[in-house]
């Protein structure tokens, strides 16, 4: 049994949660929003319930083996205080969407303590401590002493866990269809707009410019991932609710900036046009302004 802390129990950070209390271990949650109890719909319809302790604020040292990083990247600093309330140095996996997990957290943390976690949960929180998981998790760790101690952490759940020897190309795979999962929020349509080829082609061409500067970081992805993207989204529920559409709909703040943005900063680095994840990365901000006008 390990004790871990999780930052962020939304729907990825929750449904992580349960299946480590479903395997046994001393799970802590570091939450915004309380709730007494933790309730997650596996792809099967099983239902998984538990109780980990809830806190809400830190409160003194935290005893954990591991802590899980899950918060959305526009609210990292937001976890800078639970890690600083850890007892002992313990390996911190970042478990949140983009390629630019060290550097985001290497202000706050040793670098040789961060883990850069690729997740991929299909998962919708319905609720604080509500959440339906839509389908089988993924989740990959660069090859390593840290991800194999991160695989063992995950033994008898029910996620997909392994060390990967290329993490960089399998950070951009999914980065490419995080941006592509922008033509939803800018539509307020589910995932099955991916069956209207207009609406295919824009993916298409946010992909492409994800591999161009994919590629010039050091990844390995050829020019079919473009339409492998759209097809990935055509097979899952016409339904499906990213986390950028989900957040745009309760008028959230949206993590464009880790999907679309990052494409465009680094795309300019590179000296590579980016101009469509720029227009779509501006449009997105426009929301975003928009919706925080609405909140005040």
């Amino acid at each position: 049994m390990s004790r871990i802390l999780l930052i962020g129990p939304g729907a990825v950070g929750g449904s992580v949660a349960a299946w480590h209390c479903e395997a046994g271990h001393d799970v802590t949650l570091a939450v915004r929003t309380g709730f007494s109890s933790l309730t997650v719909e596996t792809p099967g319809g099983r239902i998984l319930r538990s109780q980990p302790k809830i806190l809400s604020q830190p409160s003194g040292p935290i005893e954990a083996d591991w802590v899980l990083v899950a918060v959305k990247t526009y609210d990292s600093a937001a976890a800078a205080p639970w890690l600083s309330e850890v007892a002992d140095p313990a390996p911190v996996a970042i478990l949140q969407n983009g390629v630019e997990h060290v550097s985001r957290f290497s202000e706050w943390l040793p670098k040789e303590l961060i883990l850069p976690v690729m997740v991929d949960i299909p998962a919708e929180r319905e609720a604080p401590g509500v959440i339906r998981q839509r389908g089988k998790g993924m989740v990959r760790v660069p090859a390593g002493q840290l991800g194999r101690a991160f695989v063992q952490l995950f033994a008898g759940t029910e996620l997909d866990v392994a060390e990967v020897e290329d993490f960089t190309t399998t950070l951009w795979r999914k980065l490419c269809i995080n941006v592509a999962g922008a033509v939803s929020a800018l539509t307020d349509q589910p995932g099955g707009v991916a069956w209207s080829e207009p609406g295919a082609e824009v993916m298409r061409a946010l992909v492409r410019e994800c591999v161009a500067v994919g590629n010039a970081e050091g990844a390995k992805l050829d020019g079919s991932i473009a339409q492998a993207v759209v097809d990935h989204y055509r097979k899952a529920p016409r339904d499906a609710i990213n986390s950028l559409h989900a957040d745009r709909r309760a008028g959230r703040r949206m993590e464009w900036d880790a999907r679309n943005g990052v494409v465009s900063r680094l795309g300019r680095a590179h000296g590579i046009p980016t101009s469509v994840n720029d227009t779509i990365s501006g449009l997105l901000a426009a929301i975003d302004e928009a919706a925080a006008d609405l909140r005040q």
